[in-house]
């Protein structure tokens, strides 16, 4: 926006010029927000240290002084702190709409930076469907990708696949040794039945099987060992036999994937990296460090005292006693991969991969390598009843969430529009219900627990997907009633303060992008679009607009570009935007 961008610049430079004159440096750091009462806000807290003074007294003294240009600037006052400035109305409200008319769904969007961004999401180890404890990475990951590409950026989304490994290979001796009375007994003992047909529902309870074995049977954990042995000195039959399991698991994966509106660009094969001997290149790379040691098994690994790593994770085991390469080690070389390709490389991570994620980023730079992948790590989701494990007997799946959620807005949308043909309700209901799970899920800053409650994901009235959508549809629903009509950007025929403000929350969206993008806040995101929605409703009630005589156009208008930042919002969410609920 580029009335918003001379404005901030205006406020900015009005600023330094108060500071100059208070006797602080002209180039002192400044912070910008958006705050509710104002246009713009700086706060003047950073500033107590050098001018030696309260930042209440210093946003008074600076007020004082300031010297507003004849321009965008309209009034400043100083408060609690905080220097609270207001910008010319009618010079946002013009540009706002001709911008967002002119550029539809390209509103928003950067033009191309040429930075390469990669974002590793999901990643998860295909022994099972997805649960819901980890349902965030993928929403977050997606969603960040979406916003990364909005920003202007060439994005990579990419899944790592572990075929390699003790629990890949007990999923493909599970597989092919359980037999169909020890997945019977299984499902007895848990009391609960997974009747879905997808394969990865149906192998899943192989590998429980085989997780149990393994703990009572030498022979078993022997038959085990030897298979990793194999797959790591390549035999091809026991490469094969893994790598189709991991198949048809991953099938499975990617259509939970996929009724999530989440699609990922590339799947990178750790296997790959044992194949093309860039697992063997790290060893030995490590093993000619001066932090390289090994351990009386025959094992190697590197001391990290020295990187802030203390206790029982100081050594950074590389190698196994027998020499085989261990996930770590392969997980240094797919980052030396995704650096070579990328000039950004963000893991999306759970919050149980802190150390390993700090363990990799010393290992790096005991190789001289500069790069580093920028972690994005959320807490686990949690249902009322609490935590779950893909481990434990009774879980809870994606699939079962999604279902869940479409279920339950099917119920609400035919208490609501019982005129609609069937069909048409249950694609409409399913539209909310994925809605509902993303917006609930991404809402939330990743770092905070996340307890998911239906009651707030199915809200039609709250802060949620579902309002999200509603609004949206509303929107269009006012636009087919009007029919066609002269797009009027005229300021004079928006004076009203619901079509200011609402005018003023649609300037904002790129702001919003480039702070969920490039700062990783996807959080702030369905905040933003809560928060048009809400503006959108109050200017909806209060302000006339089919039956708007001179102004009819001017705030159909409105109506037209809330409806497009509004969709905008929705797809960088990942969710459908309807035009009817």
């Amino acid at each position: 926006m580029k009335v918003l961008e001379q404005f901030e610049k205006e406020c900015e430079d009005a600023v330094r010029q108060a500071l100059v004159a208070l006797g602080a440096p002209a180039d002192t750091p400044l912070v910008k927000e958006i705050p509710d009462n104002a246009d713009l806000a700086i706060p003047c807290f950073m500033l107590s240290k050098s001018l030696r003074k309260p930042p209440a007294a210093i946003a008074q003294e600076i007020a004082a002084q300031l010297k507003v240009p004849a321009g965008l600037i309209t009034g400043v006052t100083a408060l609690n702190g905080y220097l609270n400035f207001t910008a010319d109305s009618a010079a946002i409200v013009r540009d706002t709409l001709t911008e967002i008319t002119e550029k539809g769904k390209d509103f928003g969007k950067h033009a191309p930076t040429g930075l390469r961004v990669n974002v590793e999401h999901t990643s998860t180890n295909p022994t099972g469907p997805v649960h819901v404890g980890r349902a965030r990475n993928p929403i977050i990951g997606d969603t960040l990708a979406r916003c990364l590409r909005m920003c202007g950026h060439d994005v990579t989304t990419e899944y790592y696949v572990n075929d390699v490994g003790k629990q890949m290979v007990m999923m493909a001796w599970g597989v092919t040794n359980v037999t169909p009375a020890e997945v019977k007994q299984e499902i007895e003992e848990t009391g609960k039945e997974d009747d879905r047909d997808k394969v990865d529902h149906r192998l899943v309870y192989n590998y429980r099987v085989a997780t149990k074995k393994i703990h009572d049977d030498p022979v078993m954990e022997e038959q085990i060992a030897e298979m990793v042995r194999k797959f790591e000195a390549g035999d091809q039959a026991t490469i094969d036999q893994v790598k189709g399991i991991t198949e048809k698991m991953l099938g499975g994966i990617k259509e939970t994937l996929s009724a999530m509106n989440v699609t990922l660009d590339r799947y990178t094969w750790e296997s790959s990296l044992i194949a093309s001997g860039a697992a063997r290149q790290i060893v030995e790379r490590l093993k000619a460090t001066k932090y390289a040691g090994q351990a009386a098994d025959g094992a190697w690994f590197l001391d990290l005292k020295d990187f802030g790593i203390h206790g029982k994770n100081t050594n950074f085991t590389f190698t196994r006693a027998d020499g085989t390469t261990l996930y770590t080690t392969r997980d240094l070389a797919y980052h030396l991969d995704k650096f070579s390709r990328s000039d950004r490389v963000i893991d999306v991570l759970g919050e149980d991969q802190k150390l390993g994620s700090q363990q990799l980023c010393a290992a790096l730079k005991i190789m001289s390598v500069e790069q580093k992948p920028e972690p994005l790590f959320y807490a686990f989701v949690a249902l009322p009843e609490g935590r779950m494990s893909t481990r434990k007997g009774v879980v809870v799946y994606l699939d079962d969430l999604i279902d869940e959620a479409s279920d339950r807005a099917y119920e609400e949308i035919k208490k609501r529009r019982n005129d609609l043909p069937e069909n048409r309700m249950r694609a409409i209901a399913r539209q909310i219900g994925v809605g509902a799970v993303r917006y609930n899920i991404v809402r939330v800053a990743p770092s905070k627990q996340l307890v998911f409650k239906w009651e707030e994901a199915l809200n039609f009235d709250g802060n949620s997907g579902p309002y999200l959508q509603y609004v949206h549809a509303r929107a269009c629903s006012m636009l087919r009633k009007a029919g066609t009509f002269e797009r009027d950007t005229d300021p004079a025929k928006l004076t009203d303060e619901y079509e200011i403000r609402l005018a003023k929350a649609l300037a904002g969206f790129e702001d919003v992008l480039q702070d969920a993008g490039n700062n990783m806040h996807v959080h702030q995101l369905p905040a933003y679009g809560h928060k048009v929605a809400a503006l959108f409703n109050q200017f909806y009630a209060e302000v006339p607009v089919l039956q708007a005589g001179a102004s009819r156009n001017a705030r159909l208008t409105l109506v037209e570009c809330t409806k497009i930042v509004l969709a905008n919002v929705l797809d960088c969410l990942g969710i459908a935007a309807p035009e009817e609920m």
